[in-house]
């Protein structure tokens, strides 16, 4: 009897450590879990540490809610002018909303499933608008941008959060690399030389504005300097003519001896005049 009571009671320890076992769990300080009931969810999350549940009652769904890396493999993109072009990219995302991640997807790799569907649509869209050089050097962050906000608009139909997205690499099919690349560096020498003649033509038109102002400056300057010039010579006139208008004799003396000098300057000069000219007028009444 007794050995029959200490088996009875080992199987009753035995099960209760089964039970036990079995109904509690360990939610790691990095993940969220969601207790379901016969399968269905009833909307009690669980939070990190030491968790219960029903045996055959409840089961539960353990999600990482860490940021997670999204490698796209390449993909084939025709652009505008249906040049073939291969596109990388990545996205790197978590879950935000435990419960909708749930409902919409359940699985980390539903949900990588639609993030890279909803990528390569927008992708496709958006380059299918552009030309092979807009795309490879363009317009880029533009495109990105609009990749951006439909993986966010996903994103909360799905309950996760698109943290970045980016085009890690964009390459050209080896059948036109050298095709796009020569149109390319004519485009840019074409630039070029339009940015270079509107230079020049801009520095044709300050050179010529300033030798037009120059001109003008210059004819400006010397009719003011005639003006004064003119102004001062009136104004000389005007003395001489009120000094030499008070002595009438003496002004005339005064311009003789003027003529005096100007015609006797030089020990060569020679002229032959009747002694009793008007010219030597002053010379006779200078001996009397």
């Amino acid at each position: 009897m007794r050995s029959n009571s200490l088996n009875i009671g080992l199987v009753v320890v035995a099960l209760v450590v089964i039970i036990a076992a079995s109904s509690l769990f360990t939610v790691k300080h990095w993940e969220r879990g969601l207790k379901l009931r016969f399968g269905q969810f009833q909307g009690e999350e669980m939070q990190p540490g030491l968790n219960w549940k029903i045996p055959f009652v409840n089961t539960y769904k353990i999600y990482d809610t860490r940021i997670q890396s999204l490698d796209s493999k390449p993909e084939n993109f025709f652009t505008v002018t249906k040049e073939e072009i291969l596109v990388d990219s990545f996205v790197k995302w978590k879950i935000k909303d435990l419960q909708k991640f749930y409902t919409a997807v359940r699985t980390q790799s539903k949900a990588e499933s639609r993030l890279e569907q909803k990528i390569n649509n927008s992708l496709k869209e958006q380059i299918a608008k552009r030309t092979t050089e807009k795309v490879v050097a363009g317009d880029r962050s533009e495109i990105m941008s609009v990749v951006q906000k439909a993986l966010d608009e996903e994103a909360v139909e799905i309950g996760v959060e698109v943290i970045d997205v980016r085009l890690k690499r964009v390459d050209l099919a080896d059948r036109i690399q050298g095709e796009v690349f020569n149109r390319m560096r004519s485009e840019r020498k074409r630039i070029a030389n339009e940015k270079r003649a509107q230079g020049e033509e801009k520095a044709i038109a300050i050179e010529a504005n300033a030798q037009r102002t120059q001109v003008e400056l210059i004819a400006e300057a010397e009719k003011k300097a005639q003006l004064i010039r003119g102004e001062a010579d009136a104004l000389a006139t005007k003395v001489y003519a009120d000094s030499f208008g008070q002595d009438a004799e003496f002004y005339e003396f005064y311009r003789s001896l003027n003529a005096y000098r100007e015609t006797f300057n030089s020990s060569g000069d020679l002229i032959i005049l009747d002694p009793n000219s008007d010219f030597f007028k002053h010379f006779n009444s200078a001996t009397k």
